[in-house]
């Protein structure tokens, strides 16, 4: 048995899980574990310092698999930009026909992949957003919760009420994600009208994820009151990990600190040294509130298989074990 949706069919995968782009994570070994277990991974295209690290990485994630898999590419405001043409012409050369767009408008880049047979997933944290990016012609939309890590967007509302109000008004295939970590989160997206989940957080507690081991026991540890939102009074709210310098950032800002205050706590640099050497306290780093539903450290092949043989088993035995035979609209006893 299998679960088939407008997103496995549209994009060409076996389940309805991906696991989106996320920053120093999303690098071949991991990607190519969740293709091999029929789920679709992303490569983050700004983990690799130029273009050219980045054709070297999807040459490496097709040495690990022949499954499909796709390339994120975030756009945000920056001081000195990154060669973003340069990276999107390596993308389109590489022959990658998946690619999941985020931070801003996709409009510029959707001629060039379309002309090139790229199917375009776009990462949206409000009903209104992900309108605009279906009228504009991308081929999915991924619509974050208030849950996620990284940047949920200013509007605070989660899945719960999001994932239903942008079903009603989109027609394309749309995932979740935000709060996603095991089979009842799949069900109960399924349920809400979305077509599919999206996992990070998740994700970055596998085997294959090249992330050292004490991010991933703090994970395993923590909680879903292990987070903090940084960045709230200058409107560019993130969900990242409670840890001293997530804690003194908000305490700066809470104070009336403005960006340049808290620039060298929060540099990228830093952040990524938590990942790399394990020291929890070097930077902050993002994780969502779904670390609560976490409680290993598998595989990406057992943890796909998992999700999707428990989401079956509740759909058709404990869902189906509540429909009764009846008069209609009779209560059963």
């Amino acid at each position: 048995m299998a679960l088939k949706t407008k997103f496995t069919e549209t994009f060409g995968i076996e389940h309805p899980i991906a696991q989106g782009g996320m920053q120093w994570v999303g690098r071949a070994e991991l990607v190519a574990a969740v293709a091999n277990a029929g789920a679709l991974g992303f490569l983050t295209a700004l983990t690799q310092p130029t273009p050219a690290d980045l054709a070297r990485e999807i040459d490496k994630t097709r040495e690990l698999t022949d499954k499909p898999f796709g390339v994120n590419l975030t756009i945000l405001p920056a001081i000195t930009p990154p060669p973003y043409d340069e990276y999107r012409q390596v993308i389109v050369d590489a022959g990658i026909k998946i690619v999941e767009t985020a931070g801003s408008n996709p409009a510029p880049h959707l001629p060039m992949f379309h002309d090139n047979g790229i199917k375009v997933l776009h990462k949206c944290t409000s009903v209104r957003h992900a309108v605009k990016a279906q009228s504009l012609g991308v081929d999915g939309i991924s619509i974050d919760g208030f849950e996620c890590a990284g940047h949920p967007g200013e509007d605070d509302v989660p899945g719960l009420v999001l994932i239903p109000a942008a079903a009603e008004k989109i027609e394309i295939p749309m995932i979740a994600s935000g709060g996603f970590g095991d089979a009842r989160g799949l069900v109960a997206a399924l349920a809400l009208g979305a077509d599919g989940i999206n996992m990070g957080t998740r994700f970055m507690c596998t085997v294959e994820s090249c992330i050292h081991d004490n991010v991933k026991q703090a994970i395993v540890d923590g909680d879903e009151r292990g987070t903090e939102l940084i960045f709230r009074s200058l409107h560019n709210t993130a969900r990242v990990a409670s840890n001293a310098v997530s804690r003194q950032v908000v305490e700066i800002l809470a104070g009336g600190g403005q960006f340049n205050d808290v620039k060298d706590l929060v540099a990228g640099s830093r952040g990524r040294r938590v990942f790399d050497d394990g020291d929890l306290d070097a930077g902050i780093w993002s994780a969502g509130t779904v670390m609560g539903l976490i409680h290993d450290v598998p595989t990406c092949a057992d943890l796909v298989g998992r999700i999707v043989a428990e989401a079956e088993e509740i759909i058709t035995g404990r869902l189906s074990g509540m429909v009764t035979a009846g008069a209609p609209g009779t209560a059963p006893r």
